[in-house]
């Protein structure tokens, strides 16, 4: 796994860092109107036993993420999912711009695990996909759940939403089109090739490949995954953001925020589309001081809402990190398997249940 050693990297993460920290021991209480003092005043409140509950739904819904896993790659385990799941999220949630980094380290995790480079890059992709549409989907759906509502929303925020549901649904249709039209995919790889070939061509200058050749590939690739099991991989991301909206709106409900379903779903929606702001580590400041904004913009107490975005950023954000660790110990005792000679990669790993078929030919799905 690549860690940020060259002085490039180093910087990032240093400014990265400072800028967390600034928004978060600053920014957080200056932008919500109150003070750090008022808000460990509401936290103190909260049960202990109550936060344990919030730490056991923040784990169901990462088990439910596991469905998202184990649909993307075939043979892989819930467990195992989990595993690459902790280990993913905790190097993410530590570096600006972890996502490469977290995507480095389930790469290696799978690989270990007997995986082919085919399938555990295909796995990458298909779930990189159907997390940008998840998000991209969350404030779409929630600005419309406002305007049904009668909630009037500020021009600035309106405009962005409209902005943002375009991009979304240009991102989705060309998505959609390449995936059900073949010449659409020739299509979109030309224009692919004609803007970034030759940079592609000048940094691999012995690769026959084309970028159109590379979409057509990727194409075949995630059409064999998504009809094998979308239905697995779309519960997975129902099933994750679900637990997790419940658990935003218990922890706003135990701090005192009774503000309606709507509103919550919306700031919600906000936050978690911000998670994946790089600038920061996992989004850290941004997402919360974004939060906070909205939800006492809209009415909120200030101290009670930005105690809740606190602890709840607490429990899913900063709480990945320890379970990450022990990720990181499952996977070290885990039994190891040397990956397939390239040319010659079964469909399952060594050791695996699944059964073996022909490329592309997978088994019905479970």
């Amino acid at each position: 796994m690549e860690v940020p050693t060259t002085r490039r990297q180093l910087l990032q993460f240093g400014l990265g860092s400072a800028l967390a920290v600034v928004l978060l021991v600053w920014g957080l209480p200056h932008f919500a109107q109150t003070s750090w003092g008022a808000i460990w005043q509401v936290i103190r409140s909260v049960p202990w036993h109550h936060a344990v509950g919030f730490q056991a739904l923040m784990l169901l819904g990462l088990f439910c993420y596991t469905f998202t896993f184990t649909g993307s790659l075939r043979g892989l385990t819930h467990t195992k999912a989990l595993v690459v799941n902790l280990c993913g999220s905790s190097v993410s949630n530590l570096l600006p711009g972890g996502g490469a980094v977290g995507l480095a380290a389930t790469y290696a995790i799978c690989r270990s695990w007997g995986f082919s480079r085919r399938a555990t890059s295909t796995s990458a992709i298909v779930t990189g996909v159907w997390n940008v549409l998840a998000r991209i989907a969350l404030p779409v759906v929630a600005i419309v759940v406002l305007i049904v509502g009668g909630v009037t929303l500020p021009r600035a925020l309106t405009n962005l939403a409209v902005a943002g549901s375009l991009t979304g649904l240009g991102i989705l249709a060309a998505f959609v089109a390449v995936m059900v039209s073949e010449r659409s995919a020739q299509w979109v790889g030309a224009a692919l090739d004609r803007v970034v070939g030759p940079l592609v061509r000048r940094r691999r200058p012995r690769s026959t490949m084309t970028v159109e050749d590379l979409v057509r590939d990727l194409r075949a690739r995630i059409i064999d995954v998504v009809r094998w099991r979308w239905w697995s991989m779309t519960l997975g991301m129902v099933g994750f953001f679900g637990a997790y909206y419940v658990l935003f709106v218990l922890v706003m409900r135990e701090t005192g925020v009774a503000m309606p379903l709507n509103l919550l779903f919306a700031a919600y929606a906000i936050g978690r589309l911000l998670t994946a702001v790089g600038i920061t580590p996992g989004g850290a400041g941004v997402t919360e001081t974004a939060t906070t904004v909205v939800l006492v913009g809209w009415g909120a107490d200030p101290a009670a809402a930005t105690a809740a975005v606190v602890l709840f950023s607490f429990v899913t954000h900063l709480m990945e990190v320890p379970l990450g660790g022990l990720g990181w110990l499952l996977w070290s005792l885990s039994p190891k398997v040397g990956p397939p000679v390239e040319g010659e990669e079964p469909l399952f790993p060594a050791g695996s249940t699944g059964v073996v078929a022909p490329e592309g030919q997978g088994p019905h799905p479970r």
